[in-house]
């Protein structure tokens, strides 16, 4: 199946990945960590789920498949169709479906969609190169324990002649310490004296500085009007689209309705098909744009989809 390669691409790429009609593949991101149990180090990671609820079509798959496959995005639609209904026949004939490098779909005795996902695949790119590996527990010896043995058997003891045996080093050590004291004093003294200076040469350029700003004079004969925009932003990678039209004073219109229900619409520049795409609201959490879609197919427009890509 040509079409699992595709979902497979995008997965590299995006946190959801919306089948039309069949379903979601979701990604988390999991971070690099270490399996006590058998010293295994693995690599940052992508966890793969699957969603039954998130079909409706938000053009990701659709378009990625139109351009790899050089068709129109009706005729994408239609493979995708295609695709999904041989599942779904296979599935009804109780067959295990594998998808390579995403993971395998079976019906469970209460005929519920069961996926498992192949965790030998990894989809971050975080992890290129990376593989994981097991390493032996490092084996730390202690020496406390016999080093205290050792003192125990061998204590160590300066005898009387030894320690007068070099009476010259009692008198160096005073030589030194003596020395030491001159220096570090002679250290402060050096360094009050330059704050000291800093000080006064830092009040004189304050007192320079103040006397010119004194003696300025600032005049604006015209001033310029100040202008305020109230421009919708809308950032994320997760849009709500509320319609795609040929014609961009459909567009236009479909904007000014939204506007007069309290959106901040925004109305696209023209797709590789030639359509414009109004929308409703942008957001960086799929989970929101998700909860935010479902309340407007709910309430208002039915034929409202998810729209995953990156906008100016």
């Amino acid at each position: 199946m040509q079409l699992t390669t595709y979902i497979s691409d995008l997965l590299y790429r995006y946190e959801c990945v919306i089948i039309p009609g069949f379903g979601a593949f979701l990604t988390r991101y999991k971070s690099a960590h270490i399996d006590d149990a058998s010293n295994t180090f693995n690599p940052p990671s992508k966890i793969v789920s699957f969603n039954k609820q998130l079909q409706a079509n938000d053009g990701l798959f659709a378009n990625y498949v139109a351009s790899a496959e050089k068709c129109s995005y009706e005729t994408a639609l239609q493979k995708i169709r295609n695709f999904t209904a041989e599942i779904s026949k296979e599935l009804s004939d109780g067959k295990t479906i594998s998808l390579k490098n995403i993971g395998e779909f079976a019906l469970n005795e209460e005929k519920l969609l069961q996926f498992e996902p192949l965790h030998q695949q990894n989809f971050s790119t975080s992890a290129f190169g990376l593989s994981s590996f097991v390493s032996p527990k490092i084996s730390r010896e202690v020496y406390k324990e016999t080093v205290t043995a050792l003192e125990e058997k061998a204590p160590i003891h300066f005898t009387p002649e030894r320690r007068a045996a070099k009476p010259y080093l009692k008198y160096a050590a005073i030589a030194v310490i003596a020395l030491s004291a001159v220096g570090f004093g002679s250290l402060k003294l050096y360094e009050s004296q330059v704050q000291k200076f800093n000080f006064a040469e830092r009040q004189k350029a304050n007192s320079l500085v103040e006397n010119q700003i004194q003696e300025a004079t600032f005049v604006i004969e015209s001033p310029l009007p100040v202008l305020s925009l109230q421009v919708p932003k809308h950032t994320g990678m997760y849009h709500i689209v509320a319609g795609a039209y040929r014609m961009e004073e459909n567009a236009s219109r479909k904007v000014e309705q939204l506007r007069e229900k309290g959106y901040s619409p925004l109305k696209m520049d023209a797709n590789r098909y030639g359509l414009h795409q109004v929308l409703y609201a942008s957001f960086d959490d799929s989970v929101e744009a998700q909860q935010k879609l479902y309340e407007i197919q709910r309430n208002e427009n039915a034929d409202a989809w998810l729209l995953v890509q990156e906008i100016q």
